[in-house]
């Protein structure tokens, strides 16, 4: 790794003068690997074989296309930057750790320019370190939104969360929204009170050193008196599944990648609309959001004309051509200012509400790893807490978890661990391990049914987890967990 991060310095120095210099100078044939999401690897081959017979400057691309989901593809760099895809798609909020890890190339100051006027503010902003763009914007449209079944929700009741629940206790039908599941669908409550949990890293870019987080807060009580009206509701199900619909729900929170889902299952009954307000103490609060975007990124290569001609075919992908095609094929929401303005998007009643709940959402930020698992319990705590006080002691509990996070040794930052579903635990409990020599081993043995799950992390966050996709117990057994940190391995160890 060290002899590829020096070579990727020569590599740098010489990219900054392919960027004056001629366009013949980028000529050639390059075989590279470029991973996307499954559902557009037949059309990122078509728009690659259509830059290589209209661009201008002799580049060809042998391209090998692979499914890597947004999800896993800084997780699979990271582990082997070398080993990466060329030109990976991956979620804003891995950006931090992939600039970490040396696995995105810096677009040149031209480039950065011509992106950065052509894609909305906040996408860019989501791709930049300090002054520097390490990425491409790829869409705009990772929020999430309300879609109903206009035969159980009348479209009178759509902004009211009370008149929804219900509309659908009435019906007997399920009113889909992760309150217990996912700490990014949660906070939305936290945001209709006014709460932040904002982050700060040290100039290196490499730890998080303070937060200023107000869920507990007076607004934040508020706010969990609010969605304890939701978990409590028998007809709540903790879930952003377009399926739901198809086992009796009347209501999914989630976002435009459900569109056409939902639209195969409620046809004309189909319903679109922002999320709901909520009253507590006779004011109303409008549910919130996080938004975010997806970005396009080019690993730094050892061959500067290579990574110059990778650069080339990152603008045209992310470029105005390019998303509206992926908005017409597969209803990816354009970052590019002047797709967005299309007749077609903005007639799109997905990309509609997502615009509508727009001003009551919340850019994604940098957040520590950790938040993820400590935020995501108040919703459990919520649905169990029988009074106001139970209800404070839920928003204590989460402040203290937040508070520990600073007090963490750098042994435990450093220690690995095993989560899952172990012990029929549901992913909340990091179950130690003792290193030697690079090779992390459970402290125990545990029973294992088939199919359990889980994945190592180090620090219990899910800045570094292996692997990719979660390890599924294949044979029911009592074993050990046994992780090499060298070479990112996990395996079973009977005992």
């Amino acid at each position: 790794m060290k002899k590829f991060l020096v070579l990727l310095l020569a590599a740098m120095m010489v990219f900054s003068m392919f960027t004056t210099a001629s366009a013949s100078s980028l000529a050639g044939t390059y075989d590279i690997t470029v991973w996307v999401a499954n559902e557009i690897v037949d059309l990122t081959k078509a728009q690659i074989e259509e830059f290589n017979n209209t661009n201008e400057m002799g580049i060809k691309f042998n391209a090998t296309i692979e499914a890597v989901s947004e999800a896993d593809a800084a997780t699979q760099m990271i582990t082997d930057v070398a080993a990466g895809g060329d030109i990976f798609c991956f979620a804003q909020d891995q950006f931090a750790r992939l600039v970490q890890a040396g696995a995105l190339a810096k677009l040149g100051a031209r480039a950065g320019e011509t992106v950065g006027a052509a894609n909305s503010a906040g996408v860019v902003a989501a791709a930049t370190a300090g002054d520097t763009l390490y990425a491409y914007p790829l869409t705009a449209d990772n929020g999430y939104f309300m879609y109903y079944d206009k035969t159980v929700i009348p479209e009178e009741h759509i902004d009211s969360l009370e008149a929804i629940i219900a509309d659908c206790e009435a019906a007997q039908k399920y009113f889909a929204f992760e309150m217990q599941t996912s700490a990014w669908y949660l906070a939305s409550f936290f945001f209709a009170t006014g709460c932040v949990s904002e982050w700060t890293m040290d100039e290196a870019g490499k730890e998080f050193v303070s937060v200023r987080d107000t869920f507990n807060s007076p607004e934040g009580l508020i706010a969990v008196k609010g969605m304890k009206k939701l978990v409590d509701s028998p007809f709540h199900l903790s879930s952003s599944q377009a399926s739901e619909f198809s086992s009796g729900a009347a209501v999914v929170v989630t976002g435009t990648w459900s569109y056409t889902a939902v639209q195969e299952i409620l046809g004309e009954n189909m319903g679109v609309a922002d999320l709901p307000s909520f009253e507590v103490d006779g004011q109303s609060y409008h549910i919130g959001s996080f938004n975010g975007c997806k970005l396009m990124g080019v690993k730094p290569q050892v061959d500067a004309v290579k990574a110059a001609a990778l650069h080339q075919l990152a603008q045209y992908l992310t470029g105005e051509k390019c998303q509206l095609e992926r908005f017409e094929k597969h209803a990816w929401g354009p970052s590019n200012l002047n797709a967005q303005a299309s007749d077609a998007v903005q007639a799109n009643p997905g990309l509609v509400a997502l615009n509508a709940q727009a001003p009551y959402s919340l850019p994604q930020g940098q957040i520590h790893g950790s938040w993820w698992d400590i935020a995501k319990v108040i919703g459990d705590d919520v649905k169990a807490a029988k009074d106001e006080a139970g209800l404070q002691a839920a928003l204590d509990n989460y402040y203290n978890k937040i508070a520990a996070l600073f007090t963490m040794t750098a042994e435990e930052k450093n220690a690995w661990g095993v989560i899952g579903s172990i012990n029929g635990d549901v992913w909340t409990i990091d179950l130690p391990m003792t290193n030697t020599d690079g090779v992390w081993v459970t402290d125990e043995a545990y029973a294992m049914e088939a199919g359990v799950e889980f994945k190592v992390r180090q620090g219990k966050a899910w800045d570094n987890a292996f692997p990719a996709d979660n390890f599924k117990v294949e044979a029911a057994g009592t074993y050990k967990v046994q992780f090499t940190e060298a070479t990112g391995a996990v395996e079973l160890i009977a005992q």
